[in-house]
Parts: C-alpha cells; sequence; structure tokens
C-alpha cells in the first residue's frame, strides 16, 4: 500500500496520481481481469501510448470523447490516458439504443468515439452521427461509423513519452457522466478532477483501507461508483483493483475468492440479490473484510454480516452532483437507516420549496454548498439552464428530502418529486414501497400520486406492481398486508398490476411515466371496492 499525500493541489489531477504510483511502487499490481494483471508501472506506460496516439488524432486539452465501452481495465486505461491530455472521457451505457444512444452522443458533442467493436451496430442503426473519427476495441467490422477508423492496439501501439501538458488544473472537469432520466432526459454531470479524487480519498477514509488490502469491481463504468469506489480509490492508495465486466449474483463470491478481494461495492438491488441467494454452506467463507452496500435496510445489516462473514459494513449517501455528502464515520455508533454525518468541508441545509430552513424533524430538499472550491460538480454539460435551477440562491438543490432529528442524525425521506401528499399528511413513496416489496410474492413496486378529484394540490396514492412468477397476489390481500403490517395511511387507494415496470437503460423507474399512465380499466380501487382501512 501506498496512500498519496495530495495536499498538492498541482498533482491533484488524475493522470499524475498514476504517474506519481508508477514512481513510487512500479511492480505493484493495479488492475487485475481473470488471470492478468497490470502493475502501476505497466499501466503508465500503456497510458502514455495511448495518450500520445489521442493526441495524433487530433485530442486536445478540453475536448470531450465518447466511450461506449465495457467495465475492463482498457477503459480504465483510455479514460487516464484522455485525463493526461486534459481531455473528458464521456462514457456511455453499453445497453444504450435507438433514441437514447442518439441523445447521447448528440448531448456529448464528442468527434471523437472510442467503442467495443461489438457495439458498433447499434451505432449504425443510428444512420448519420456526428463522429469524425472511431477507435475499436476486439475484433470485428468498424465500418460504417465514421470516415477515420483505428484500433485500441494501434492507436497505443508505440511508446510514448509522459505527456506535457500545461495549464492543467484540479478543478478542471475529467468526465462527463449522465444521470439515470428518472424524470426525462439525462444530463451531463461534470466532474472534475477533484471531486473524483476528493471521493476517492474519502471512501478509503470510511472503509480504512490498510495494507494487503484489495478491491473488485463489477459495476458498469458508465456509474460514477465505479470510478470512485474502486479504480481511483485503489489508486490513491496503491493497491490492486480487479474489474470483471459484469455482476453475477452466483459467482459473486467465488470471484472475490478468486482476487483475493477484500473490499466490494454494490449498489441498488445487487446484495439483495446476493442475500436471496441460496445459502452454501461456504458463505463466510471468503476474503472481503468490508463491504459497502448502498443502500441497505438497517435490519438486514447484521445478518448480512453474519452470513457472508464481513467485518464492516458501510453506507453513504451521494450523486453524481455531489460524489459523498454523507458517511456514518467508523467507530460511531448511528441509527437504524441514518445517513450519518456530513463530509468536511460541505455545508448542508434542509430547505423548503421558499429555500427557508423547515423544522427539525420536518422533511425538506437537501441542498448542499461547499466551503473549498471543486467539492461538488461544474455543472451540466451544455446546460446551464438545468444547472442555474440547479444551483439557485447558492445551494445545489439534490431533489431529495430528508429530516434532521433532534439528534442531528439525517434520514432519507424521498425524492421531492415522488413525494406524495393527501390530507394534510406527507407520504413517502418510498416508504410505501418497502412496505408493499415486503410481501413475498411482490418483485417490484412503485409507488406514485395521481391527483385528488377533490383538491388539485393533493394526490391519492396508487402502487404499480410486479408480481414474482407464477404468482396470483390479488389487490385486496395485498391491500390488507399493507394494513396489516404498515401505518394505515400507506395503503393505497389504487392498485395495479403489470408485467413490467417502465425503466430507463439503467434500471431506474421513470416514475413520471407512471403518473401520465394514471389510472387506468384494469386498476383496483380500493374506494369503489368498499375496502375498508383498519386504523
Amino acid at each position: 500500500m501506498n496512500r498519496l499525500d495530495l495536499r498538492d493541489t498541482e498533482e491533484r489531477l488524475l493522470g499524475h496520481v498514476l504517474r506519481q504510483q508508477a514512481e513510487a511502487i512500479p511492480d505493484a499490481p493495479f488492475l487485475r481481469v481473470d488471470e492478468t494483471s497490470l502493475s502501476y508501472g505497466a499501466a503508465n506506460e500503456r497510458v502514455n501510448a495511448l495518450a500520445d496516439g489521442f493526441r495524433r488524432h487530433g485530442v486536445s486539452a478540453g475536448d470531450t470523447v465518447a466511450l461506449l465501452l465495457d467495465a475492463t481495465p482498457d477503459t480504465v486505461l483510455v479514460a487516464l490516458a484522455l485525463n493526461k491530455l486534459g481531455a473528458i472521457w464521456v462514457p456511455t451505457n453499453p445497453d444504450y439504443k435507438g433514441q437514447w444512444l442518439r441523445e447521447t452522443f448528440e448531448d456529448g458533442q464528442a468527434r471523437l468515439l472510442v467503442a467495443e467493436t461489438a457495439h458498433l451496430e447499434r451505432v449504425r442503426e443510428l444512420g448519420g452521427n456526428p463522429f469524425e473519427a472511431v477507435v475499436t476495441r476486439g475484433d470485428g467490422d468498424p465500418s460504417g461509423v465514421a470516415p477515420r477508423q483505428t484500433s485500441l492496439e494501434e492507436l497505443g501501439a508505440a511508446p510514448g513519452a509522459e505527456p506535457d501538458v500545461t495549464g492543467l488544473h484540479y478543478g478542471d472537469t475529467a468526465a462527463v457522466i449522465w444521470t439515470s432520466g428518472t424524470t426525462g432526459r439525462s444530463k451531463g454531470v461534470m466532474e472534475s478532477h477533484n471531486v473524483l479524487l476528493q471521493a476517492a480519498e474519502n471512501g478509503a477514509d470510511t472503509a480504512g483501507v490498510r495494507a494487503g488490502d484489495s478491491i473488485y469491481s463489477c459495476l458498469p463504468m458508465y456509474h460514477t461508483a465505479a470510478w470512485v469506489a474502486n479504480v481511483f480509490r485503489a489508486m490513491v492508495c496503491g493497491i490492486p483493483c480487479a474489474v470483471d465486466p459484469r455482476f453475477s449474483p452466483a459467482q459473486f463470491w467465488d470471484r472475490c475468492r478468486h482476487y483475493d478481494a477484500t473490499m466490494i461495492f454494490t449498489l441498488g438491488a445487487m446484495h439483495i440479490f446476493l442475500w436471496q441467494a441460496e445459502a452454501r454452506s461456504d458463505d463466510a467463507d471468503n476474503p472481503v473484510r468490508v463491504a459497502s452496500l448502498i443502500p441497505i435496510p438497517a435490519d438486514l445489516e447484521e445478518p448480512f454480516k453474519k452470513r457472508f462473514g464481513i467485518e464492516s459494513i458501510f453506507q453513504g449517501y451521494g450523486q453524481s452532483e455531489v460524489l459523498t455528502l454523507f458517511a456514518r464515520t467508523p467507530g460511531e455508533t448511528w441509527k437504524p437507516n441514518s445517513l450519518g454525518a456530513p463530509q468536511p468541508g460541505m455545508q448542508v441545509a434542509l430547505l423548503d420549496d421558499e429555500d427557508r430552513p423547515v423544522p427539525t424533524g420536518t422533511p425538506g430538499e437537501l441542498c448542499v454548498r461547499p466551503e473549498a472550491p471543486h467539492l461538488i460538480f461544474n455543472g451540466y454539460f451544455g446546460n446551464p439552464e438545468a444547472t442555474l435551477r440547479a444551483t439557485r440562491n447558492l445551494w445545489y438543490h439534490t431533489g431529495d428530502l430528508v429530516r434532521e432529528d433532534e439528534d442531528g442524525e439525517f434520514f432519507f425521506v424521498d425524492r421531492k418529486a415522488d413525494f406524495i401528499r393527501f390530507k394534510g399528511r406527507n407520504i413517502s413513496s418510498f416508504a410505501v414501497e418497502h412496505a408493499v416489496g415486503a410481501h413475498p410474492e411482490v418483485q417490484a413496486a412503485a409507488a406514485h400520486g395521481v391527483v385528488s378529484a377533490e383538491l388539485e394540490a393533493e394526490a391519492e396514492l396508487k402502487v404499480v406492481v410486479v408480481r414474482t412468477e407464477g404468482s396470483t397476489l390479488d389487490a385486496e390481500t395485498l391491500a390488507r398486508f399493507v394494513n396489516d403490517n404498515a401505518p394505515y395511511f400507506f395503503v393505497p387507494r389504487y392498485i395495479e398490476f403489470v408485467d413490467a415496470l417502465p425503466q430507463t437503460p439503467t434500471g431506474r423507474v421513470q416514475k413520471f411515466k407512471l403518473r401520465e399512465r394514471g389510472v387506468t380499466d384494469t386498476t383496483w380501487d380500493a374506494q369503489a371496492e368498499g375496502f375498508q382501512v383498519v386504523r
């Protein structure tokens, strides 16, 4: 382990961090995949060769380059090569196609595409596209995408010297990461070198990285977490990071054993899938010491640790716009589902619609004000209007509702757009979904409001449900289950069963489509059916 001291802002550049580790620990492993391991020294040489190749292809500081790549060590090397030139990498979800893919490419404004050859067919299907050149990875036909083509191997075939680019600044944008698009068209979040490194350092501190640690990553590389929680955390600390192209619940623990990984990071339902997998006698026989499972229900933490033999589970809160805002400080006791403490350098406030502070215990929009330069995003790429809306009155508005209790602990309530108000009561769709999802025959659920016929400012509660395979669960039985196990006001007036929820290509539910759908002919209405809620 070689934890770098990055207090000198001139060294807080991603390419410089790799160079420092290559100089200090050239033979130490950095990136691993299957049986292949790339040392810090070899990685830096490869990055310099690629940077020289990109330079010869006209890439310079400030240029955006689109990436349509799988999660592999090559993706890391390409990104760092671009950063050494002061260029900006713009990763795209490889599952995008059609209009989603076209809009992402258009909004990214890149003239060069680096892509898996296997993904080029969906680019060709778009017809005209903005690219002047394409760099391909893997075998296949690169034609029909751009006037000029070359392979990644050809691009970095010749050795390259350390790039000599003047004027690079730790606050410069290093990457543009796309939001999920749950409320409409995705926005490109401009991440600076400093933001990415600060998040990596914060995560290393929270998780307590130590000598002998090794990180396992199977997160997609169009998501910031793969970079700050895995790749860049490893790079800052001088430890190895194993990279698999995708998450497999059935193989996850065997892959951790293969790589001797002591640290893991999972998002969303990944750790729920691990928990729901059939128990094995060797579940706890794995090297993982620290797990960041974002988020995990409080009642599952201890059972998860016991079953899989994990020493510590850490929680936190962040967004692409502000990567690490809250964390549960090691060694302290937190209430169930607490977000933890604000990270150093971040001023937080819970504000109402007029940007006035709300009383203790009342949900308010979580707003952030950094106390030093370049601690949050640089704005939305090519979208100054959205940037101004999000950063009005000198606060970044997260769009999340959070409450603070009398002891100063913070708790997530809901996305502001999904908060439901009815008969003077505020209802968290997040909490309702948790209550509905507790039924064993519910695979997925999404709660939203339906505008009340009596008062336009209020909404009736509707839940859209996907049943487990083979289930014949009916709406009345589900409503009674919620009534028996949750607050009475969580019982939805409307329930509709569907085969699938509308989702973005990243798997996030598009609730705006459910709200537009409203009440349909197949929607169960508790009021019309005479269902009696027991208070």
